[in-house]
């Protein structure tokens, strides 16, 4: 099926950077600690009782948090996303969602969640106003979750809350799939025979060298077009248009019916192109690249007194200067810098 040529909005007013990706998307971090100790993410041994996270007065709390979607809304941002580490630990958190959706201009509100806590959170935040949630699974094996996850939760916790989340109306749930090869690789059709028919949509993301922790090697990716192949021969699939501009995950759905499958790629078939995503750390911290080293710190200005125009001026010369592009670089960017410090995924989520 070809694939409609989608262009970014032509609203005068939106921020544009210096290759005229607007503002669009914005992911806010509200805590950096996790129940989880996945290995490509918060490994156990690097993030124990010894690791220092960051104290609560250091974090955003919720009216500055509100205070900076207003202004971003203000740029262009219609969908926000709620991450962490593990926002679901985070104190209250209805109380935050139910204050951004009385944000005028903000059309999506959803929540990425590793869905250990979600069972009973569910009906709270689609009460508050949370649209949908997506939830973490990398396997349906109670032994190769576990090795993935650090062993702090099983398969059963995380599939009750998911059924959870859609009873309380935050569907259809994505549920991501992490693939690393020698690790879950084997796995991949079993979790498409599982959740087809369900109602929700299965998304496999290929293994990123995010932050540093992880000890990324490239021989552990397998490419996303290699696990399309091989459900495609089991179960035949359609291409689907993208939903919009910027939106990163590639669209099939089953030939028979049974649901949708996305595929996100960013090792091997980069989206830098149409990036059009923000993203603020817990300390408040403005990121424009999932793989960024500096944020430019919205937190100090904030307690300084800072009016919303010198806000506003901050954010917009953040975005209007933003040339990041490092998934199409990154094979240049590691044979110049092997040692590239970059900002860890759970302090501005995936």
């Amino acid at each position: 099926m070809h694939k409609t040529d989608l262009k970014p909005a032509t609203d005068h007013n939106l921020v544009r950077d210096i290759f005229e990706r607007p503002l669009h998307d914005l992911r806010i971090s509200v805590i950096d600690r996790c129940n989880f100790r996945c290995r490509y993410c918060m490994p156990q041994e690097e993030y124990n009782h010894r690791y220092t996270f960051l104290k609560e007065k250091d974090w955003l709390q919720f009216d500055e948090i509100t205070r900076l979607v207003r202004l971003f809304v203000r740029l262009g941002v219609s969908k926000v996303r709620i991450t962490g580490g593990e926002p679901l630990l985070r104190p209250q958190l209805p109380k935050l969602i139910r204050e951004i959706t009385q944000i005028p201009g903000i059309d999506d509100l959803a929540l990425t969640t590793n869905g250990a806590l979600l069972s009973g959170q569910a009906e709270a935040l689609k009460a508050a106003g949370l649209h949908r949630v997506t939830v973490s699974l990398d396997a349906l094996d109670n032994d190769i979750f576990t090795a993935m996850n650090g062993g702090k939760a099983s398969v059963a916790e995380i599939l009750k809350g998911i059924d959870a989340a859609r009873t309380a109306g935050l569907g259809p749930v994505k549920i991501n799939v992490v693939i690393q090869k020698g690790a879950n690789d084997h796995h991949v059709l079993k979790l498409a025979e599982f959740f087809r028919g369900r109602g929700h949509v299965l998304r496999f993301i290929e293994y990123m060298d995010v932050g540093n922790c992880n000890h990324w090697d490239s021989k552990l990716v397998v490419p996303n077009s290699e696990i399309l192949r091989r459900i495609h021969a089991e179960y035949p699939l359609e291409s689907v248009d993208k939903n919009y501009f910027g939106e990163v995950a590639e669209r099939y759905r089953y030939a028979d019916g049974q649901g949708e499958i996305g595929f996100i790629s960013s090792v091997t078939q980069p989206f830098c192109g149409s990036c059009t995503r923000a993203r603020l750390s817990t300390d408040g911290k403005f990121y424009t690249c999932l793989f960024s080293g500096d944020g430019t710190d919205l937190r100090a200005p904030l307690r300084d007194g800072k009016d919303d125009g010198d806000l506003l001026d901050l954010l917009k010369n953040v975005w209007t200067n933003r040339g990041d592009k490092y998934s199409e670089n990154r094979s240049l960017f590691r044979s110049l810098n092997q040692n590239r410090k970059k900002i860890e995924m759970f302090q501005i989520g995936g």
